[in-house]
Protein backbone atom coordinates (compact mmCIF):
# COMPACT_ATOMS: atom_id res chain seq x y z
CA UNK A 1 0.00 0.00 0.00
CA UNK A 2 1.22 3.40 -0.51
CA UNK A 3 1.77 5.67 2.27
CA UNK A 4 -0.90 8.53 2.55
CA UNK A 5 -0.02 12.19 3.43
CA UNK A 6 2.02 14.32 1.57
CA UNK A 7 5.80 14.50 0.67
CA UNK A 8 8.16 17.20 1.97
CA UNK A 9 8.63 19.41 -0.74
CA UNK A 10 12.27 18.76 -1.93
CA UNK A 11 14.95 21.79 -1.50
CA UNK A 12 15.98 23.93 -4.40
CA UNK A 13 19.60 23.64 -3.03
CA UNK A 14 20.18 19.96 -1.24
CA UNK A 15 21.65 20.59 1.95
CA UNK A 16 23.98 18.00 2.52
CA UNK A 17 26.28 18.55 -0.69
CA UNK A 18 30.28 19.18 -1.21
CA UNK A 19 29.86 22.83 -1.59
CA UNK A 20 27.67 23.56 1.94
CA UNK A 21 30.08 21.61 3.73
CA UNK A 22 33.16 23.71 2.43
CA UNK A 23 31.10 26.90 2.96
CA UNK A 24 30.26 25.65 6.37
CA UNK A 25 34.04 25.03 7.07
CA UNK A 26 35.03 28.53 5.29
CA UNK A 27 32.65 30.38 7.61
CA UNK A 28 33.99 28.36 11.07
CA UNK A 29 37.60 29.52 9.88
CA UNK A 30 36.52 33.19 9.34
CA UNK A 31 34.50 33.55 12.77
CA UNK A 32 37.38 31.80 14.88
CA UNK A 33 39.43 34.49 13.18
CA UNK A 34 36.88 37.34 14.16
CA UNK A 35 36.30 36.11 17.75
CA UNK A 36 39.72 35.17 17.95
CA UNK A 37 40.84 38.71 17.21
CA UNK A 38 38.27 40.48 19.48
CA UNK A 39 38.94 38.04 22.57
CA UNK A 40 42.38 39.43 21.90
CA UNK A 41 41.49 42.88 21.62
CA UNK A 42 39.47 42.59 24.77
CA UNK A 43 42.74 40.92 26.42
CA UNK A 44 44.73 43.86 25.67
CA UNK A 45 42.41 46.86 26.31
CA UNK A 46 42.11 44.65 29.78
CA UNK A 47 45.73 44.51 30.62
CA UNK A 48 45.90 48.24 29.03
CA UNK A 49 43.14 49.31 32.18
CA UNK A 50 45.57 47.75 35.02
CA UNK A 51 48.72 49.13 33.61
CA UNK A 52 47.22 52.91 33.62
CA UNK A 53 45.35 52.17 36.96
CA UNK A 54 48.73 51.16 38.87
CA UNK A 55 50.70 54.00 37.08
CA UNK A 56 48.10 56.55 38.05
CA UNK A 57 47.96 55.58 41.43
CA UNK A 58 51.67 56.57 42.13
CA UNK A 59 54.43 58.80 41.37
CA UNK A 60 57.91 58.20 42.08
CA UNK A 61 60.48 60.28 43.86
CA UNK A 62 64.03 60.02 42.67
CA UNK A 63 66.90 61.16 44.49
CA UNK A 64 69.97 61.00 42.99
CA UNK A 65 72.92 60.96 45.53
CA UNK A 66 75.29 63.47 46.38
CA UNK A 67 78.48 64.36 48.06
CA UNK A 68 78.23 65.04 51.44
CA UNK A 69 74.22 64.37 51.14
CA UNK A 70 72.44 62.48 54.17
CA UNK A 71 70.63 60.10 51.87
CA UNK A 72 68.03 59.39 54.70
CA UNK A 73 67.22 62.52 55.75
CA UNK A 74 66.99 63.49 52.24
CA UNK A 75 64.30 60.51 51.11
CA UNK A 76 62.33 61.81 54.49
CA UNK A 77 62.68 65.28 53.76
CA UNK A 78 61.09 64.53 50.30
CA UNK A 79 58.37 62.48 51.20
CA UNK A 80 57.04 65.00 53.72
CA UNK A 81 57.16 67.90 50.99
CA UNK A 82 55.28 65.61 48.90
CA UNK A 83 53.07 65.21 51.60
CA UNK A 84 52.10 68.38 51.98
CA UNK A 85 50.55 68.25 49.02
CA UNK A 86 46.44 67.64 48.57
CA UNK A 87 45.66 64.65 46.62
CA UNK A 88 48.54 62.60 48.15
CA UNK A 89 47.55 59.86 50.27
CA UNK A 90 50.62 58.32 51.79
CA UNK A 91 54.45 58.26 51.10
CA UNK A 92 56.70 55.19 51.24
CA UNK A 93 60.39 55.19 51.08
CA UNK A 94 61.95 52.18 49.27
CA UNK A 95 65.12 50.83 51.61
CA UNK A 96 68.31 49.63 50.59
CA UNK A 97 67.18 46.11 50.69
CA UNK A 98 64.22 46.58 48.02
CA UNK A 99 66.10 48.88 45.72
CA UNK A 100 68.91 46.21 45.93
CA UNK A 101 66.20 43.49 44.74
CA UNK A 102 65.53 46.00 42.19
CA UNK A 103 68.85 45.89 40.76
CA UNK A 104 69.61 42.13 41.18
CA UNK A 105 68.85 41.04 37.41
CA UNK A 106 71.09 43.60 35.93
CA UNK A 107 74.00 44.20 38.71
CA UNK A 108 73.87 40.82 40.98
CA UNK A 109 73.76 41.28 45.18
CA UNK A 110 75.85 42.35 47.71
CA UNK A 111 75.42 45.98 46.42
CA UNK A 112 77.44 48.54 48.24
CA UNK A 113 75.60 51.78 47.92
CA UNK A 114 78.29 53.86 49.11
CA UNK A 115 80.17 52.99 46.09
CA UNK A 116 77.42 53.32 43.72
CA UNK A 117 75.47 56.18 42.36
CA UNK A 118 72.54 54.59 42.51
CA UNK A 119 69.48 56.73 43.14
CA UNK A 120 67.16 55.93 45.78
CA UNK A 121 62.91 56.30 45.59
CA UNK A 122 59.81 57.72 47.59
CA UNK A 123 56.69 56.13 46.21
CA UNK A 124 54.04 58.62 46.68
CA UNK A 125 49.95 57.27 46.70
CA UNK A 126 47.95 59.08 45.72
CA UNK A 127 44.14 60.17 44.92
CA UNK A 128 43.11 59.55 41.33
CA UNK A 129 40.17 61.15 42.04
CA UNK A 130 41.81 64.69 42.93
CA UNK A 131 44.92 64.04 42.14
CA UNK A 132 48.18 66.69 43.39
CA UNK A 133 49.45 70.08 41.33
CA UNK A 134 52.71 67.88 40.09
CA UNK A 135 53.88 71.17 38.38
CA UNK A 136 54.42 72.49 41.90
CA UNK A 137 55.22 69.61 43.91
CA UNK A 138 58.08 69.23 41.43
CA UNK A 139 59.68 72.63 41.90
CA UNK A 140 58.94 72.53 45.81
CA UNK A 141 60.98 69.03 45.39
CA UNK A 142 63.94 70.57 42.82
CA UNK A 143 64.24 73.79 45.20
CA UNK A 144 64.62 72.09 48.84
CA UNK A 145 66.26 68.90 47.85
CA UNK A 146 68.20 69.51 44.80
CA UNK A 147 68.74 66.36 42.63
CA UNK A 148 65.25 65.18 43.79
CA UNK A 149 63.68 64.47 40.10
CA UNK A 150 59.18 63.46 40.21
CA UNK A 151 57.96 61.57 37.99
CA UNK A 152 54.05 61.69 37.56
CA UNK A 153 54.16 58.52 34.51
CA UNK A 154 51.91 60.68 32.26
CA UNK A 155 54.38 59.52 29.69
CA UNK A 156 53.81 56.28 30.24
CA UNK A 157 50.36 55.91 30.31
CA UNK A 158 49.83 58.49 27.38
CA UNK A 159 51.84 55.97 25.43
CA UNK A 160 49.79 52.71 26.85
CA UNK A 161 46.51 54.49 25.97
CA UNK A 162 48.07 54.83 22.18
CA UNK A 163 49.16 51.34 22.04
CA UNK A 164 45.77 50.10 23.60
CA UNK A 165 43.76 52.08 21.02
CA UNK A 166 46.09 51.36 18.06
CA UNK A 167 46.13 47.67 18.87
CA UNK A 168 41.96 48.12 18.84
CA UNK A 169 42.11 49.57 15.58
CA UNK A 170 44.08 47.26 14.28
CA UNK A 171 41.89 44.35 15.75
CA UNK A 172 38.86 46.09 14.40
CA UNK A 173 40.11 46.46 10.72
CA UNK A 174 40.96 42.56 10.84
CA UNK A 175 37.66 41.66 11.56
CA UNK A 176 35.88 43.94 9.11
CA UNK A 177 38.66 42.05 6.13
CA UNK A 178 37.19 38.79 7.83
CA UNK A 179 33.85 39.76 7.12
CA UNK A 180 34.44 41.34 3.90
CA UNK A 181 36.40 38.32 2.75
CA UNK A 182 33.28 35.99 4.13
CA UNK A 183 31.14 37.96 1.92
CA UNK A 184 32.44 37.82 -1.33
CA UNK A 185 33.20 33.74 -0.20
CA UNK A 186 29.31 33.70 0.66
CA UNK A 187 28.22 35.47 -3.12
CA UNK A 188 30.38 33.02 -4.92
CA UNK A 189 29.08 30.08 -3.09
CA UNK A 190 25.73 31.63 -3.92
CA UNK A 191 26.16 31.96 -7.51
CA UNK A 192 27.58 28.96 -7.95
CA UNK A 193 24.22 27.08 -6.24
CA UNK A 194 22.79 29.24 -8.33
CA UNK A 195 24.34 28.00 -11.68
CA UNK A 196 23.29 24.73 -10.57
CA UNK A 197 19.86 25.30 -9.83
CA UNK A 198 19.09 27.62 -12.86
CA UNK A 199 17.06 25.70 -14.66
CA UNK A 200 14.84 25.05 -11.38
CA UNK A 201 14.85 28.83 -10.17
CA UNK A 202 13.60 29.70 -14.41
CA UNK A 203 10.97 27.32 -14.25
CA UNK A 204 9.52 28.34 -10.52
CA UNK A 205 10.39 32.05 -11.11
CA UNK A 206 8.11 32.38 -15.05
CA UNK A 207 5.42 29.73 -13.72
CA UNK A 208 4.41 33.05 -11.50
CA UNK A 209 7.12 31.89 -8.08
CA UNK A 210 8.21 35.46 -6.45
CA UNK A 211 11.68 36.45 -6.27
CA UNK A 212 10.93 36.46 -2.78
CA UNK A 213 9.63 33.42 -2.77
CA UNK A 214 13.22 31.90 -4.70
CA UNK A 215 15.34 34.37 -2.70
CA UNK A 216 14.12 32.86 0.91
CA UNK A 217 14.70 29.12 -0.56
CA UNK A 218 18.54 29.99 -0.77
CA UNK A 219 18.80 32.40 1.80
CA UNK A 220 17.27 30.05 4.78
CA UNK A 221 19.68 27.18 3.39
CA UNK A 222 22.53 29.72 3.65
CA UNK A 223 21.44 30.91 7.27
CA UNK A 224 21.36 27.14 8.44
CA UNK A 225 24.77 26.59 7.32
CA UNK A 226 26.62 29.89 8.40
CA UNK A 227 24.70 29.47 11.63
CA UNK A 228 26.04 26.22 11.89
CA UNK A 229 29.45 27.42 11.01
CA UNK A 230 29.26 30.41 13.00
CA UNK A 231 28.77 28.53 15.78
CA UNK A 232 31.60 25.94 15.48
CA UNK A 233 34.01 28.78 14.96
CA UNK A 234 33.12 30.96 17.85
CA UNK A 235 33.17 27.33 20.12
CA UNK A 236 37.08 27.08 19.04
CA UNK A 237 37.74 30.46 19.89
CA UNK A 238 36.06 30.02 23.62
CA UNK A 239 37.89 26.39 23.45
CA UNK A 240 41.07 28.34 22.42
CA UNK A 241 41.12 31.23 25.05
CA UNK A 242 40.66 28.38 27.42
CA UNK A 243 43.14 26.24 26.84
CA UNK A 244 45.70 29.38 26.88
CA UNK A 245 43.86 30.01 30.36
CA UNK A 246 44.77 26.43 31.91
CA UNK A 247 48.07 26.43 29.56
CA UNK A 248 49.00 29.62 31.96
CA UNK A 249 47.92 28.05 35.25
CA UNK A 250 49.86 25.14 34.67
CA UNK A 251 53.15 26.55 33.58
CA UNK A 252 53.17 29.65 35.99
CA UNK A 253 56.43 29.24 37.33
CA UNK A 254 57.91 29.17 34.07
CA UNK A 255 60.16 32.06 32.39
CA UNK A 256 57.97 31.61 29.41
CA UNK A 257 54.60 31.84 31.06
CA UNK A 258 56.41 34.73 33.64
CA UNK A 259 56.55 36.59 30.15
CA UNK A 260 53.56 36.00 28.64
CA UNK A 261 51.60 37.22 32.06
CA UNK A 262 53.88 40.13 32.15
CA UNK A 263 53.26 41.14 28.46
CA UNK A 264 50.08 40.49 28.04
CA UNK A 265 48.61 39.81 31.27
CA UNK A 266 46.35 36.99 32.82
CA UNK A 267 45.34 34.91 30.06
CA UNK A 268 41.54 35.47 30.46
CA UNK A 269 38.11 37.06 28.49
CA UNK A 270 35.56 38.55 30.67
CA UNK A 271 31.89 38.12 30.38
CA UNK A 272 31.85 41.26 27.78
CA UNK A 273 34.27 39.57 25.59
CA UNK A 274 32.08 36.33 25.30
CA UNK A 275 28.89 38.24 24.34
CA UNK A 276 30.96 39.98 22.05
CA UNK A 277 31.91 36.59 20.43
CA UNK A 278 28.25 35.60 20.69
CA UNK A 279 27.11 38.89 18.82
CA UNK A 280 30.17 38.11 16.04
CA UNK A 281 28.70 34.87 15.76
CA UNK A 282 25.10 36.74 15.18
CA UNK A 283 26.32 38.72 12.47
CA UNK A 284 28.39 36.21 10.63
CA UNK A 285 25.06 34.09 10.10
CA UNK A 286 23.14 37.62 9.68
CA UNK A 287 25.22 38.94 6.95
CA UNK A 288 25.93 35.14 5.17
CA UNK A 289 22.09 35.38 5.07
CA UNK A 290 21.65 38.64 3.39
CA UNK A 291 24.29 38.56 1.13
CA UNK A 292 22.77 35.50 0.04
CA UNK A 293 19.66 37.02 -0.67
CA UNK A 294 20.72 40.15 -1.85
CA UNK A 295 22.71 37.95 -4.67
CA UNK A 296 19.86 35.48 -5.73
CA UNK A 297 17.24 38.75 -6.09
CA UNK A 298 20.18 40.47 -8.36
CA UNK A 299 20.22 37.11 -10.32
CA UNK A 300 16.82 36.74 -10.98
CA UNK A 301 16.77 40.50 -11.84
CA UNK A 302 19.53 39.62 -14.55
CA UNK A 303 17.74 36.88 -16.10
CA UNK A 304 14.53 38.99 -16.13
CA UNK A 305 16.72 40.96 -18.07
CA UNK A 306 17.78 38.97 -20.37
CA UNK A 307 14.97 37.38 -21.59
CA UNK A 308 13.19 40.83 -22.10
CA UNK A 309 16.11 41.90 -24.41
CA UNK A 310 17.45 37.90 -25.70
CA UNK A 311 20.32 39.50 -27.78
CA UNK A 312 21.82 39.83 -24.16
CA UNK A 313 23.75 36.92 -23.46
CA UNK A 314 25.12 38.05 -19.77
CA UNK A 315 25.90 34.91 -18.21
CA UNK A 316 24.93 34.22 -14.76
Amino acid sequence: MIASGRRKPTPIVPPGNVQSRALMAVIAIMAFLACLTLGGVSMIRATAASWQGGISREVTIQIKPQEGRDMNAALLQARDIALQFVGTVEGRIVDEAATERLLEPWLGTGLDFDELPVPRLVIITIDERNPPDFSAMANALQKQVPGAYLDDHRAWVNRLSSMADAMTSIGLSIMMLVFFAMILTVIFATRGALSGSRSIVEVLHFVGAERSFVASQFQRHFFNVALKGAFLGGFLACLFFAAARIWQSRFLATPGADQATALFGSISIGWGAFAGILLTVLIVAALTTLTARLTVMRTIHEIDHIRSDPEQSNPV
